[in-house]
């Protein structure tokens, strides 16, 4: 789309250079005029609190220490801020130890960025919610913009193979047991007659993965995104079985490929499937039953699935928001 703005000044922070944050610093640099961080540990917070005086609005990705500084910055400088939620932002998980919230002085912080920005953006509603609760505030600069994903690129292709893939991007266990792999190894071993796919095991926790998945179970190691494409298109049934959870896009991106979702009913996965029958986590049997079900669907619901992504989860929509937003906040 067309800007009609004139540039104005953005400073753009995130942690991690993933693809969904990377999409975003494109689309910006579309409208304005953006410098970038992609920083963190001590060096980041020099970095900064010397860029948020030269901007008119810093726009954050994920709430942390660091958009706690961006914020601050911003509103001692009269400059505005933005704090984009992903889902590990609002996590408090003590059961698996996931969450930045466990951290007392961390939620201090953290809450006090998300009820000081001039806006917060949640890629699900449930994230709205939890990230309200966790500051303790009514959360009215809190709206909810999903990530928008390609149906260009993700289609899918030729006939499916009677496999069950699950990918989780896992570097340690923490974010393993977020990702409801330990869950998902426990399915897997209950149906000895389904092949299952693991994605994105680091090196790292092999050994724990492999401790606990069955021989039925493959497991890979982190892939290249056409790798990753491929994956999609071969797999019959796509499984997220999530502890904790945002909008997740490996789950998207599967849809789009045409693989028939299963998940649990944690965070974003309902948004995504609609109304598809899901899980509570750790029922073992209720999610072998829906996987068995998966497996013998038709086609056709593997292609309904991708066009509800297709249509609900834009490229074109999340712009048009982030703009529409942008815009209103610099007035």
């Amino acid at each position: 789309m067309e800007s009609a703005l004139s540039p104005a000044k953005i400073f753009f922070h995130s942690t991690v250079r993933t693809p969904f944050v990377e999409e975003d610093l494109t689309t910006l640099k579309k409208h304005f005029e953006v410098r970038f961080s992609f920083s963190c540990g001590p060096a980041a917070v020099p970095a900064i609190l010397s860029e948020v005086p030269r901007a008119e609005l810093t726009f954050n990705w994920f709430a942390s220490v660091y958009s706690f500084v961006a914020v601050s910055a911003a509103r001692l400088a009269g400059k505005k801020s933005l704090v984009v939620l992903g889902g590990v932002d609002v996590a408090k998980e003590p059961e698996i130890g996931y969450g930045l919230w466990l951290s007392p002085w961390k939620g201090a912080l953290v809450g006090r960025a998300l009820r000081h920005a001039d806006a917060v953006l949640s890629v699900d509603p449930s994230l709205s919610r939890q990230a309200a609760a966790r500051a303790k505030y009514a959360g009215r600069n809190i709206e909810y913009v999903p990530t928008g994903y390609d149906s260009r690129y993700w289609v899918p292709l030729g006939s499916k193979q009677q496999v069950v893939l699950t990918v989780a991007g896992c570097r340690d266990t923490v974010r393993a047991r977020a990702k409801g792999i330990d869950f998902l190894c426990t399915v897997a071993r209950n149906l000895p007659d389904v092949r299952f796919r693991l994605v994105g095991v680091d090196a790292g926790i092999d050994d724990w993965v492999h401790s606990m998945a069955p021989p039925t179970m493959e497991i890979l190691p982190f892939l290249s995104r056409e790798e990753l494409r491929r994956e999609y298109q071969s797999a019959k049934v796509y499984c997220q079985p999530s502890f904790a959870e945002g909008l997740p896009n490996s789950l998207c991106e599967a849809m789009l490929c045409g693989c028939v979702p299963v998940g649990t009913d944690v965070g974003g996965i309902p948004t995504a499937v609609g109304g598809r029958p899901l899980a509570r986590y750790g029922d073992v049997t209720g999610l072998g039953d829906i996987l068995r079900e998966a497996l013998v669907a038709p086609e056709s619901v593997g292609l309904e699935g991708r066009d509800r992504i297709a249509r609900t989860f834009t490229y074109e929509r999340r712009e048009s928001e982030l703009i529409r937003i942008i815009s209103r906040v610099l007035g």
